[in-house]
């Protein structure tokens, strides 16, 4: 499960998802970390031709059943095999709003040395991360206000040669059985079909990434 990453300028994220610009400067946290403030591209909402839009919200979903926006659990990540029961999760996905998630980088623990390193991840060919995920809008029925959030997907990786290398091991479990997990990048080339295209053709983009796209090493403290 990813709980930091980097969001890019805004202007490297308007030129390489050619996505406009909805309002001036950076309204989204830098270092995003769960319930921070962070930013994802979307199908746009207001509109009956496809584009895409930029939005800010919390990094982790409101489901339509909150009560409030300040959740008791953890939703900044959700697991690809869940979203069709997962009542979090089953709407946004069977409505299709699935976003794209800009990141420089991300972080993830590596627990090889018997305590946690935080190894950082960013791509071999310097471009940035387009990541998977959900998005929602939450209305506050007592006061009307709107609240934007989005999930990061995730997917097994026990069998990734590096990816599962990352998160503590669970002791009690063989290594086959540990659901280490990746987060699931988009590439610039699919993020229409994934933005846009139906649950089955969103559903063949949710797949692992090859190590060579990885330009990963530990955190300097």
């Amino acid at each position: 499960m990813c709980n930091r990453y980097e969001t890019p300028e805004e202007r490297d994220i308007e030129r390489f998802w050619r996505v406009g610009r909805d309002q001036p400067g950076r309204w989204w946290d830098e270092v995003v970390f769960p319930r921070g403030q962070g930013v994802f591209i979307r199908r746009a909402v207001h509109d009956a031709d496809y584009h895409r839009e930029l939005v800010a919200g919390q990094w982790g979903l409101i489901p339509w059943f909150a009560k409030t926006p300040k959740l008791t659990y953890s939703t900044n990540n959700a697991r690809s095999e869940e979203l069709t029961a997962k009542a979090t999760y089953k709407q946004p996905w069977a409505r299709g709003q699935r976003c794209i998630i800009p990141a420089r980088s991300f972080d993830e623990p590596c627990w090889e040395t018997g305590k946690n390193v935080w190894w950082r991840f960013r791509r071999a060919d310097g471009q940035l991360w387009g990541l998977a995920g959900l998005w929602n809008t939450w209305t506050d029925k007592a006061t009307g206000e709107m609240h934007e959030s989005y999930t990061m997907l995730t997917m097994n990786a026990d069998h990734h040669p590096l990816m599962n290398r990352m998160h503590k091991p669970d002791p009690k479990l063989p290594p086959e059985q540990q659901d280490k997990r990746s987060v699931i990048p988009i590439e610039a080339g699919d993020v229409d079909q994934w933005l846009a295209g139906t649950a089955a053709e969103a559903q063949a983009l949710l797949r692992l990434t090859d190590a060579k796209v990885f330009l990963a090493a530990a955190v300097e403290s």
